[in-house]
């Protein structure tokens, strides 16, 4: 029996896939009154995997976001892209293996990609620091922004991390200035922005490589200024009270939808992206190429014009106040 990672909320599900698998691996020829009981189990199993997840709550979503097995930034490059350039290095300290920067192709159109990169098991994520980039990282970032203005290729970023390193030695190296560099250029750059969230999108360390000129999001990723834990720890002391913050953040793609932040959803397949990831990836591939198409013809300093009037309108409040 394939073992595979369960999360709480599944665990009611899980366990009668499991009783149904130990019922299958018997001979059910020999065995003709659970024929009935297989067809029972499996239409029971069926009716709880809609009601599951198809009502997910906020925290739950945010684990689908975290999921082991969802795929990763790299998954997305070597599935949509080809003729990938990886670049390395922000030629000042180092090259942090916490975000890729590359030139690719997608569908026809050269691209520079970046994207937050976590690890598929304990050792990778160790050496990419579980997808939380450190002022390397970030400076890396810059440096493919510039050459993309500089070539007039559009930008392609993933976003997939709980937030920037926290570190000590991150702060020692200008960690909050790497990131403001980020968004001051990000935000002026004269080149078409695609952004795709595919996972976790947690406070600067996602804002950095994570707004443009379209932002898309799997239906079970989260874009958030802080993660629920950091948020209940600073809130009420207690990381424990995560699943009541994450219903406040509105940090959902369906809640920044009406929000006016995401422009589009990507649905995903019952259970999460890990689910089915090829149909996942091909809706992305299709999307992104729809939003490059749309902002192709734009003049290059309209393309900056019109991201700066996205971003002020973030968060105005229509109608009277008070």
């Amino acid at each position: 029996m394939t073992r595979r990672y369960v999360m709480e909320f599944e665990r009611p599900l899980a366990e009668l896939e499991t009783k149904l698998e130990e019922l299958r691996r018997l001979d059910l020829a020999q065995n003709p009154e659970l024929v009935h009981e297989v067809d029972e189990l499996t239409a029971e199993i069926e009716r709880l995997r809609e009601s599951t997840y198809g009502t997910l709550s906020a925290w739950e979503k945010v684990q689908v976001s975290r999921h082991p097995d969802r795929p990763k930034t790299q998954d997305y490059i070597e599935t949509l892209c080809t003729d990938v350039i990886e670049l390395h290095g922000d030629r000042a300290f180092g090259d942090d293996e916490a975000i890729v920067a590359a030139l690719a192709t997608i569908g026809g159109v050269r691209t520079v990609v970046l994207g937050h990169r976590k690890g598929k098991d304990t050792r990778e994520n160790i050496k990419r620091n579980f997808g939380m980039v450190h002022p390397e990282g970030f400076r890396k970032a810059i440096r493919a922004m510039h050459l993309a203005e500089r070539f007039g290729l559009p930008i392609v970023t993933f976003i997939d991390t709980p937030g920037a390193y926290p570190g000590i030695e991150a702060e020692e190296r200008g960690q909050a200035w790497a990131i403001a560099e980020a968004l001051s250029v990000l935000s002026g750059v004269q080149v078409p922005v695609v952004c795709v969230g595919i996972g976790e999108g947690g406070s600067g360390g996602a804002l950095a490589i994570g707004f443009g000129d379209r932002l898309i999001m799997l239906e079970n990723s989260y874009y958030s200024v802080i993660s629920p834990e950091a948020c209940a720890s600073i809130l009420h002391k207690d990381a424990g009270k995560a699943a009541e913050m994450a219903g406040c953040l509105a940090l959902t793609a369906e809640d920044l939808v009406e929000l006016g932040i995401v422009d589009e959803v990507v649905p995903e397949p019952l259970g999460g992206a890990h689910r089915d990831p090829g149909a996942v990836m091909s809706a992305v591939r299709e999307r992104v190429l729809g939003a490059l198409g749309a902002l192709a013809a734009a003049e290059p300093a309209a393309i900056a014009e019109r991201r700066y009037e996205r971003l002020r309108r973030i968060g105005v409040i229509a109608g009277d106040v008070g």
